[in-house]
């Protein structure tokens, strides 16, 4: 194989009040430490109470852990300067996005303009991870491949049961409020290249979107890098867990380019069938099964996750990245963040949710 499979980690962070546990928004002065301690690395995300980070290009794990701790550790230092914390969680637990205003740049300022309330309800975060491949063909092949497993990826990556104060029933909420954005969901399939960027070419030339920055699939083609970027995961509240999904898409798409090479490829599925599991893993997380299309069998999460690491052994083995996978045993055995945020508010109420995910930021630096 010719690609190197390097990895890079976004993550989009909430900052808390550390004494009342509502959203607060980050001062200037914040905003400009972080700016000095990580330079590009880090910028302010569409709510005024959000930041964004993004590690370097990274060969493996190994190297995204070392990285991904420092602008964790930062963000969490600077932060609590101001009497702020971030948390790695895609809802609040109980704050109204009404009393949230967006960052003062223009591309928010217009991205509002053209979504209204769509884009006034966009009080959510997400994980995106960056898996390096070497040419556009190879991008686009392995695109509707990879979206059978995006399923799983959302599943166990589960951290927004709440919005607004309120227990949706769902795993994932967030998907729930993103799903309204024009030009999201599972990505369409293109018999080429060419077709891709003819298809997003007219959008563009029409002058509806600026670039594909604005086309917000759960898989696309990065704008911006050589890279397939996976989009459909809730962030992370510890970045154990972060890393370990980081690794299972990383040999995914190693796995998807092995079988090309030995002259096979995964069998492709209508997006009406992956849209079901998508929908089964936005209300369920690991609770409940997945369907199996070869088997047409509903099966549980754990038995797939065994199969999955299994016929992944091999390239989470070549990329380091073995025993970060498998311990996506334990999120499924234990649960996802939706599932131990649910007990600490049935415990102790939704400020103690907070106070949990304040720790679960800082549990693994």
């Amino acid at each position: 194989m010719q690609d190197s499979f390097t990895i890079g980690i976004e993550e989009e962070y909430l900052l808390v009040d550390r004494d009342s546990f509502a959203l607060a928004a980050a001062p200037d002065a914040l905003m400009t430490s972080c700016k000095t301690a990580l330079q590009d690395q880090v910028s302010p995300e569409f709510m005024q109470c959000q930041i964004e980070v993004g590690t370097k290009v990274c060969t493996n794990v190994a190297e995204a852990r070392s990285d991904l701790g420092h602008l964790r550790r930062t963000i969490a230092t600077e932060a609590a300067k101001h009497n702020l914390a971030p948390i790695a969680v895609s809802c609040h637990p109980f704050t109204d996005y009404k009393q949230q205003v967006h960052t003062d740049k223009d591309r928010y300022a217009q991205l509002e303009k053209e979504l209204e309330g769509v884009a006034r309800r966009m009080l959510i975060s997400g994980m995106h991870v960056h898996v390096g491949i070497a040419d556009n063909p190879s991008r686009i092949d392995l695109m509707p491949q990879l979206a059978y497993f995006l399923p799983h990826l959302l599943a166990l990556s589960t951290s927004s049961p709440f919005w607004q104060g309120e227990d949706t029933g769902l795993a994932s909420y967030r998907l729930s409020v993103f799903d309204n954005m024009p030009r999201t969901g599972l990505p369409p399939v293109f018999a080429s290249w060419g077709e891709y960027e003819r298809t997003t070419g007219t959008l563009i030339d029409l002058g509806v979107i600026q670039d594909t920055t604005q086309i917000w699939w759960d898989l696309r083609p990065s704008d911006h890098y050589p890279t397939l970027e996976s989009r459909i995961c809730d962030v992370q509240p510890r970045m154990e867990h972060a890393l370990a999904l980081a690794g299972l898409t990383q040999s995914l798409v190693r796995m998807l380019l092995r079988l090309r090479d030995n002259n096979l490829r995964w069998r492709a599925y209508d997006a009406f069938l992956i849209s079901e599991n998508r929908w089964r893993a936005q209300r369920y997380g690991v609770t409940e099964g997945l369907i199996d299309f070869g088997e047409r069998a509903i099966r549980p999460f754990n038995v797939m996750l065994d199969e999955l690491i299994a016929l992944l052994a091999e390239d989470a083995e070549a990329l380091g990245c073995l025993d970060e996978i498998a311990t996506l045993r334990d999120v499924v055995a234990n649960g996802t963040s939706s599932t131990r945020q649910r007990a600490v508010r049935a415990a102790d109420g939704p400020e103690a949710v907070v106070r949990h995910l304040i720790e679960e930021f800082h549990a693994d630096l």
